[in-house]
C-alpha cells in the first residue's frame, strides 16, 4: 500500500448506545477504528493517522500509535448530533495541514446516526469538493440502514475517482445488524486499499485489533507469533527454527515409513509360510510307498471300485464329456486286465511250489537230509523209517487210484 494520511472520522452521538452491534455500537465502532489504525500504520513506515469526532479534532495526522489509541478508547458520547458535512470539511482541513505533504490522502467516516435534516444535494456538494482536492472518503454505515444507506450512496458517488489502475478509490461498506464491523472491515477495499493493497496488511491489523495493539496470534504464525516489523531478529530466527523443526519431523516420519515397509514385507513371507504349511501334502506315488506295478494296480482298482459305490453328483452339478467317459472305461479294462495276469502268474507260481515240495518229500535222500538237520531227532529211528514208508505207501495208492479212473473215463 502507498504513502498515505488517513482521518478517521468517529460517530459519538448518543444513537451509538444502542446494543444491535456487540457489544454496542460505540464500542464496535472503536474496534474497527483500532483495525484501520493498525492497517494504515504498518502498511507503509510513513502512513500517518488523525482521530476525529464530528467537528472536533481528537488527533492531527500522526504515526504515534499510542496516541491514536488513547483518542480512540477515550471517546465520550456527545449530547447532540454533528453534522456529518462539516465534520468531513474538518477532516478535509485537517489533512490540507498535514506535516507530511507526500502521499494520498483519505478520510474514514463512520456513520451511525440517521441523516435525516441532511439533504442529498448537500452530501453530493461534499463530495465533488473533496474529489477537486484529491481526497478520497470511505464511508462505514452502521445501523439505521434503510435511512441512511441511499443518502451515503450519493456521497460516495460524488466524491468517487479513478485510478491508474481504473479502480474505484471511494468505497461504501454496510455493516448488518449483529455482524462485527471489524470482521467485515478486514477483508474489505477500506483495510486493503483501493489499489489492491497488500495482504499483510490486513492480517497486521487484525493482529492488532485482536491484540490490543500487539502483533502475535495466527497473523504472525510463520514468525512463532512475533510481529517482524517490531522485533525483525526474533521473528526471522523463530522462522528459521520452525523451518528446521519442520525439516526434522519430516525425516521422521520417512524414517519410519522406510522401518515400516520391511515389517509388512516379513509379515506377507511369514504368512504366505503359514499358508505353504497348511496346503495338504501331495498324495504319496508307488514308488515312494516301495509297491511293485501290480500292487498298485491293485491299489487303483481298489479305489476306483470304491468311486463306484459312493453316490453319484447330480446332471445339473456335472456331465462328464463322452472323451472322458471313454477313457476311464479303456482305464478299467486295462486295470482289469492287469488284475487276470496278476492272479493267473501268482497261481501258477503257486502250483510250481506244490509240485516242487512233493518232489522233495518223495525224496528219500531229501528227507534224511531234513531230518538229520532237526536237533534231537534220529533219522535211521525205525518209527520214522515205518513213517516214512507209510507215506510212500499212501501217495502209490493214490497214484493208481488216479490211474484207474482216467481209464474208466
Amino acid at each position: 500500500m502507498p504513502l498515505e494520511s488517513c482521518m478517521i472520522l468517529l460517530d459519538n452521538s448518543e444513537f451509538m448506545r444502542n446494543g444491535d452491534y456487540v457489544p454496542t455500537r460505540l464500542e464496535a465502532q472503536q474496534d474497527a477504528a483500532n483495525l484501520l489504525v493498525g492497517a494504515k500504520t504498518q502498511s507503509h513506515p510513513e502512513s500517518t493517522v488523525g482521530v476525529s469526532a464530528g467537528t472536533e479534532l481528537l488527533v492531527s495526522p500522526t504515526d504515534n500509535v499510542g496516541k491514536i489509541l488513547n483518542a480512540l478508547h477515550g471517546l465520550p458520547i456527545a449530547s447532540k448530533a454533528k453534522d456529518v458535512t462539516a465534520a468531513v470539511q474538518v477532516a478535509s482541513l485537517a489533512l490540507k495541514h498535514r506535516l507530511n505533504k507526500n502521499g494520498s490522502q483519505r478520510i474514514v467516516l463512520f456513520v451511525g446516526t440517521p441523516l435525516e435534516g441532511i439533504e442529498s444535494r448537500a452530501l453530493q456538494k461534499v463530495g465533488r469538493q473533496l474529489k477537486k482536492n484529491n481526497v478520497a472518503i470511505d464511508v462505514v454505515a452502521m445501523g439505521e440502514l434503510e435511512t441512511n444507506e441511499d443518502k451515503l450512496k450519493e456521497l460516495v458517488d460524488a466524491a468517487n475517482g479513478r485510478s491508474d489502475e481504473g479502480e474505484r478509490t471511494c468505497h461504501l461498506v454496510t455493516i448488518p445488524a449483529g455482524v462485527l464491523p471489524s470482521d467485515v472491515l478486514a477483508s474489505s477495499p477500506i483495510v486493503h486499499g483501493g489499489s489492491g493493497g497488500s495482504a499483510f496488511a490486513a492480517s497486521a491489523a487484525a493482529a492488532a485489533a485482536s491484540g490490543g495493539g500487539g502483533g502475535g496470534g495466527d497473523a504472525f504464525a510463520e514468525f512463532g507469533g512475533v510481529d517482524p516489523n517490531m522485533d525483525p531478529e526474533l521473528a526471522m530466527a523463530l522462522r528459521v527454527s520452525m523451518e528446521e523443526e519442520r525439516a526434522r519431523q519430516e525425516r521422521l516420519a520417512a524414517q519410519q515409513a522406510s522401518e515400516q515397509q520391511p515389517e509388512q514385507q516379513q509379515g506377507s513371507e511369514e504368512s504366505k509360510d503359514a499358508e505353504m504349511a497348511d496346503a495338504p501334502a501331495p498324495a504319496p506315488s508307488a514308488m515312494d510307498m516301495g509297491l511293485s506295478e501290480e500292487e498298485a494296480l491293485l491299489q487303483q482298482a481298489l479305489a476306483m471300485s470304491m468311486n463306484e459305490n459312493e453316490p453319484k453328483p447330480s446332471e445339473e452339478d456335472s456331465k462328464p464329456s463322452a472323451e472322458a467317459a471313454m477313457e476311464e472305461d479303456d482305464e478299467a479294462a486295462a486295470m482289469q486286465l492287469a488284475l487276470q495276469m496278476s492272479m493267473q502268474t501268482e497261481q501258477a507260481s503257486e502250483a510250481k511250489k506244490d509240485g516242487e515240495g512233493q518232489q522233495q518229500i518223495n525224496d528219500p535222500q531229501f528227507v534224511n537230509q531234513l531230518l538229520g538237520t532237526l536237533p534231537g531227532v534220529d533219522a535211521n529211528d525205525p518209527a520214522i523209517q515205518n513213517a516214512l514208508q507209510n507215506l510212500q505207501g499212501d501217495k502209490k495208492d493214490d497214484d493208481d487210484k488216479k490211474k484207474d479212473d482216467d481209464k474208466k473215463e
